[in-house]
């Protein structure tokens, strides 16, 4: 089983339920098949024929707009763009976000409000970048969820970061972090926790 120990461990989705999913979506999107993935979120979604989200990665300055989702199903080829946008952006490293932080994502932007993209902070974070990160500040947590594709640092441009942070906290879909001082929310599919 994955850990979460950004503030203390328990039990996650398992490194096969990651590892299918990463599969099955480099197989679909290598042989141009729609094949669609089963949604895995336990978030309360809003009833929809689509979910749409808007993002932009700070760093890179790319962008995904767009479909991710069809009723209960994932989109393996919105998947493989996401992954690229949300990827280690210091190593150039790809890895399979966890379509449950997209829905936290979807949620929250439907819950402010903003048809402006969240920002994107951080995504997924490699071994060697969680380790020269942790060196530098005290904030990041040795087996950061962001390693494993769970775990997104977003801000809303225009929008209280404070109320963001309330926001995520009453979906009460994992973990959210607040960090005043650097403007950002941590959100994550782990257990449901606030700092």
């Amino acid at each position: 089983m994955l850990f979460d120990n950004e503030n203390g461990a328990s039990p996650l989705i398992g490194r096969r339920d990651v590892l299918k999913f990463g599969m099955m979506a480099a197989v679909t999107g290598a042989g141009g098949c729609l094949m669609s993935a089963p949604a895995l979120a336990a978030l309360k979604m809003p009833k929809a024929d689509s979910y749409r989200v808007t993002i932009h990665n700070a760093h890179t300055n790319e962008s995904f707009n767009g479909v991710y989702r069809i009723g209960n199903r994932y989109l393996p080829d919105a998947f493989e763009r996401l992954n690229v946008v949300l990827r280690d952006f210091r190593t150039n490293e790809i890895f399979p976000i966890d379509p449950r932080a997209i829905d936290i994502l979807f949620v929250l932007q439907q819950k402010i409000g903003k048809n402006q993209p969240l920002e994107i902070l951080s995504g997924y974070r490699s071994p060697k970048t969680n380790t020269m990160l942790r060196k530098a500040s005290g904030g990041v947590a040795k087996n950061s969820l962001h390693m494993v594709g769970q775990a997104i640092d977003i801000r809303a441009p225009g929008y209280s970061t404070r109320r963001l942070r309330d926001q995520a906290i009453s979906l009460k879909a994992g973990g959210v972090g607040y960090y005043s001082r650097s403007d950002f929310v941590h959100v994550d599919t782990g257990k449901v926790r606030s700092w």
